[in-house]
């Protein structure tokens, strides 16, 4: 400090010799009065009166000393001349979006959360921290715009507030711009493996949130070392405890439809013995198509053997339960969710992960149908669509079958009774709408996943967590399973027409599903208020082109 005020007193510019007072002797002259008897200013500082000492000159575009960032005004106009409120007091996703959203010559000034070194911020570490975060978040199923809200929430908190970050399936890139006349520094890092664990997702929303947080102090250095915790973190679930969870889950769906308890352990034992192929085919490195192809197979022979052995129980809620415990219900809500929400070349890449999925389980299925139709079996379709009501016994069953869904998502065991929960509310509202109210099922199926929506995204932002592990569990019970069945019954027989027509009535039912989360999460966001926030503190949407 002491070597910039001397610096600028050497450089400050000398007087000139105008700017001497009229009555100062010239240099060289000695003056003639004496110096007590020389005419003082009016301005003068009176005898006896201490002086303030003189401010140390500063650049005109220094920040003045009575001014602080965490005591600034609570309003900022853009460059549209509208004021927009402080954010500080809602949660950093909507924060984070409402800025991604905003050009960046509007954003509010740079207000760095965490604690920077004289030399500023490590601007190659900061962005290596934001891409390891981000790729953990896309890898578990986040949806691409909470992803780029958590990376620019990271990179603002260490002082990079000029950074774009870009999310798609499989790269994530972030550039950030030191100012208007420096080169920008870019990084990107590729995500090549995906694993559903929601314990390790929601361990990464509180890292952001932690440093997000201005009362929490996080180093680079301690950033690190909780990622890397959370890297070795182990399944809060054994893989027996998985392994037993997908049958029960079977078990619950094929009781769902209709089945009694032989039905129930036969569904059990097909999806354990298809779990435990779809790993050993892992396990030899076959891609993911060819598991899912595997896993279908088990249960649809189990009830092709039903049906053979003239057994007299509902063989179709077999294979119907054994396709619940694949349909990847999980993958169509992020993709609907990147869609609606403007991330178009993202959801169309997790679609056709969808459809690929799908055409797996379908081949599965067709298969093992195809060889029972040979040897004689001869499944009646109509008793797929024959599905007994027993609101009790499903009730009961729609929360199995969410409990055993949240186990196999890995999920923290706090959050696993709300999501079951909110299972039994979704069942239960589809129930009173179809079978009660008689209501087609597309719509019925809309309204109960936006009421898994919207229950969701309020206990997410109750806990500011992640949406998922509140949501993916609890759409199980609505998932297209019967109406599957059916139509590849249909195909198998020859009856293309009917059988096509059954599944793109499956398809709307899962967009159906997708689109109700997704409307349910945006209502809570549009309705709910938080306090201290400014209504106008939210993102900005896309306008509708108008056919250009």
């Amino acid at each position: 400090m002491a070597e910039a005020e001397g610096s600028g007193s050497e450089d400050r510019k000398p007087k000139s010799d105008e700017a001497h007072s009229a009555f100062t002797a010239p240099p060289g002259m000695a003056p003639e009065v004496p110096e007590e008897d020389q005419p003082t200013s009016e301005f003068s500082v009176p005898e006896g009166l201490a002086a303030h000492p003189a401010e140390p000159e500063g650049s005109a575009f220094a920040t003045p000393h009575t001014y602080s960032a965490q005591h600034s005004p609570s309003a900022y106009t853009p460059g549209q001349g509208f004021p927009v409120a402080r954010m500080s007091q809602s949660p950093w996703q909507d924060r984070m979006r409402t800025m991604l959203r905003m050009p960046v010559d509007v954003r509010p000034g740079p207000e760095p959360v965490q604690r920077l070194t004289e030399a500023g911020p490590a601007v190659g570490r900061v962005l290596d921290l934001t891409l390891r975060i981000g790729e953990l978040l896309l890898a578990g199923g986040e949806g691409a715009e909470d992803v780029e809200a958590a990376m620019f929430a990271v990179a603002r908190s260490y002082g990079l507030d000029r950074c774009e970050p870009t999310v798609t399936f499989t790269m994530l890139s972030i550039t950030h711009q030191p100012s208007l006349v420096d080169d920008p520094v870019s990084a990107n890092r590729t995500v090549r493996r995906r694993g559903t664990d929601y314990n390790r997702l929601a361990a990464v929303f509180r890292l952001v949130d932690d440093i997000s947080a201005p009362e929490i102090d996080i180093s680079l250095e301690e950033a690190y070392r909780r990622l890397a915790e959370i890297r070795r973190n182990r399944h809060p679930y054994p893989g027996w405890m998985l392994t037993t969870a997908a049958g029960l889950l079977a078990g619950a769906a094929s009781t769902l439809v209709g089945g009694g308890v032989l039905v129930f352990f036969a569904a059990a034992i097909g999806a354990i013995l298809g779990d435990r192929l779809a790993w050993l085919c892992a396990g030899r490195g076959l891609p993911e198509f060819y598991q899912f192809v595997v896993a279908a197979m088990p249960p649809a022979a189990i009830g092709v053997a039903l049906k053979l052995a003239e057994i007299d129980v509902k063989a179709s809620a077999v294979i119907t339960g054994g396709l619940f415990a694949l349909l990847p219900g999980r993958a169509l809500v992020a993709a609907v969710q990147d869609g609606l929400t403007g991330f178009y070349i993202t959801a169309s890449a997790r679609l056709l992960e969808v459809m690929y999925l799908f055409i797996g389980i379908i081949m599965g299925v067709l298969v093992v149908l195809y060889i029972g139709l040979q040897l004689g079996a001869s499944p009646n379709p109509d008793e797929v669509l024959l599905i007994t009501q027993r609101p009790l016994i499903q009730i009961a069953a729609s929360m199995v079958l969410v409990f055993t869904f949240a186990v196999l998502l890995q999920q923290e065991r706090s959050t696993v009774l709300i999501v079951t929960l909110n299972g039994a509310v979704a069942w239960v509202t589809f129930g009173a709408l179809h079978y009660a109210g008689g209501i087609p099922p597309v719509p019925s199926t809309a309204i109960a996943a936006g009421l898994v929506g919207l229950f969701g995204q309020l206990f997410s932002r109750y806990r500011f967590a992640s949406a998922l592990p509140y949501t993916t569990a609890a759409i199980g019970p609505l998932l297209p399973g019967s109406a599957t069945y059916y139509g590849l019954l249909l195909i198998a027989e020859n009856r293309l027409n009917e059988g096509v027509g059954s599944l793109v009535n499956a398809a709307a039912i899962a967009l159906a599903i997708a689109i109700g989360v997704n409307l349910g999460s945006e209502t809570s966001r549009l309705f709910m208020r938080i306090p201290g926030a400014a209504s106008a503190a939210t993102r900005r949407a896309a306008k509708r082109t108008r056919g250009f």
